[in-house]
């Protein structure tokens, strides 16, 4: 049986996968990423033990990927960052996904059980 800190990260992951599945191949131009921002975020926050979610689609990155008179592209894991808390009995997991060697990495930046705090993936977060 997994432990409630391996829950957690598997709760973690499976918003993760969920969010970038999910939305991944949305149309998006510069005027329409606050509202897709939102809605990816809230649709995610639906799911159980999730606290919070963050997405930050970048504006100058949505306008460079524009290669056509349409105005729009395609929503890509390299136009966003992303930030989730997860919670399960008692467990906090922080996460991200940003642009790393040009990949959307997504990663474990912080777990938490009953006040212990795992190694940050990241020593400045």
């Amino acid at each position: 049986m997994a432990t409630d800190a391996q829950q957690a990260c598997f709760e973690a992951g499976i918003k993760f996968g969920s969010l970038y599945h999910q939305f991944a191949g949305t149309p998006v131009s510069t005027s329409s990423t606050r509202s897709l921002e939102a809605a990816m975020a809230e649709a995610i926050e639906n799911q159980p033990f999730c606290e919070s979610v963050t997405v930050d689609i970048h504006d100058d990155r949505v306008a460079d990927a524009i290669d056509h008179e349409n105005g729009y592209t395609e929503l890509t894991g390299s136009l966003m960052d992303v930030e989730m808390r997860i919670d399960y009995e008692g467990v906090a997991v922080r996460t991200r996904m940003a642009m790393e060697d040009g990949y959307p990495l997504m990663e474990l930046v912080d777990v938490v059980d009953g006040g212990e705090s795992s190694e940050s993936a990241d020593p400045n977060a």
